[in-house]
């Protein structure tokens, strides 16, 4: 099914000798930017039925933590699929995916562990498209490596040299254009003496979507090189989709009071910087750009994470409510579809937090507090 000629497959990218700007493959001149923009605004802009009911990952669907002593070889692969669906109800986008979700699956590894990948590029995709790990000692993080054409693969090893929470993305000429269109995920290489247990984990991606129509405008929504280029995003949004893990959509994440709950967070960007919050909480313990190693900060309100890189928090659970895991730059949240919410079920503890205290306790309201 996948041919792994991979001279084939740089000349089908236009990648040769021709130099590299920061690790990505080829970089293109101004007359082939011009001509790629537009052939990817009429392309995008063709109206597409969906294809798949979601691309939404499921933020619970993660692998479990490392207990073990020794390392250990891993063969991990990724196929790329280029699929149509939903960011909201009625608004239709032509995605870019590691295996049909948005972030990718979580990659867990152990320090020293040694990893065999491949990345698949499916034969009915329409465009190149490789993997640069921010894990990776080794060139491009291992996109040339991985660089494929539509219906090949290639792989390359390499060993987790360093602990800690990183993204992996596409990073083919128009880099930002296949990161904005979900192309990005995270590895964690856990330390060697692994994390710190906690009850409940939790997996998002962040990322801006720049289509040629307003937000909430229904019909399929264009990629708009020109509003990427300006920085304008017309959506910013949790795992590809508009208000994700709320009520009226799949559902609120869950946790039982008392539990300790940690949440990965990857921010693909391209541009925008998240000022991760949760709302209710505080990040008891907060592990900036993604570093698993000592020291860790405490009790943080707001986490800045950068484009292309992470942010690991643990929270307590004291009272029940509802906390709502925002970007606190709040337009993206009110006007662009940045939202998931966690509802922490249990009893009340009004010596913490009393919502009503001259209402009796017999005459207050029973069971959670949202």
């Amino acid at each position: 099914m996948f041919d792994t000629t991979r001279r084939r497959t740089l000349e089908w990218l236009g990648i040769g000798g021709a130099a590299s700007l920061a690790g990505c493959s080829g970089a293109p001149t101004a007359e082939t930017v011009e001509e790629t923009q537009a052939a990817t605004e009429q392309a995008t802009s063709t109206p597409k039925p969906t294809d798949v009911d979601r691309v939404a990952a499921d933020p619970t669907d993660i692998p479990g933590p490392i207990s073990r002593s020794e390392p250990e070889h891993h063969d991990v692969t990724l196929t790329v699929e280029e699929v149509t669906a939903e960011i909201e109800e009625g608004v239709t986008f032509s995605f870019m995916t590691f295996d049909g979700q948005i972030p990718g699956p979580m990659i867990r590894v152990r320090q020293g562990d040694t990893v065999s990948f491949t990345m698949e590029n499916a034969p009915e995709n329409a465009m190149g498209h490789n993997v640069d790990f921010h894990a990776v000692y080794g060139t491009g993080g291992g996109n040339i490596a991985t660089t494929a054409a539509p219906g090949e693969e290639n792989s390359m090893e390499f060993k987790a040299m360093y602990p800690g929470a990183y993204i992996y993305h596409c990073a083919v000429a128009n880099l930002d254009y296949h990161i904005s269109s979900g192309m990005f995920g995270m590895i964690v290489v856990e330390p060697k003496g692994g994390l710190p247990e906690v009850d409940r984990e939790f997996y998002l991606g962040q990322h801006e979507i720049y289509t040629d129509k307003a937000v909430g405008e229904t019909g399929h929504h264009g990629f708009s090189m020109e509003n990427m280029a300006n920085e304008q995003p017309t959506y910013v949004v949790f795992n590809g989709e508009k208000y994700p893990f709320t009520p009226d959509k799949y559902g609120t994440l869950t946790a039982e009071q008392g539990e300790k709950v940690r949440v990965f967070l990857v921010d693909g960007g391209p541009n925008y910087s998240s000022n991760f919050h949760p709302i209710g909480n505080v990040w008891s313990k907060g592990y900036r750009d993604g570093s698993l190693e000592p020291p860790v900060e405490k009790h943080l309100q707001t986490a800045k994470v950068p484009p292309g890189s992470c942010f690991v928090g643990e929270m307590e659970t004291p009272v029940p409510e509802r906390i709502k895991l925002v970007d606190h730059a709040l337009s993206r949240v009110a006007r662009r579809g940045l939202l998931a919410e966690i509802d922490v079920e249990g009893d009340k503890r009004p010596e913490v937090f009393d919502p009503s205290p001259d209402t009796p306790a017999s005459e207050d309201e029973e069971g959670p507090i949202y």
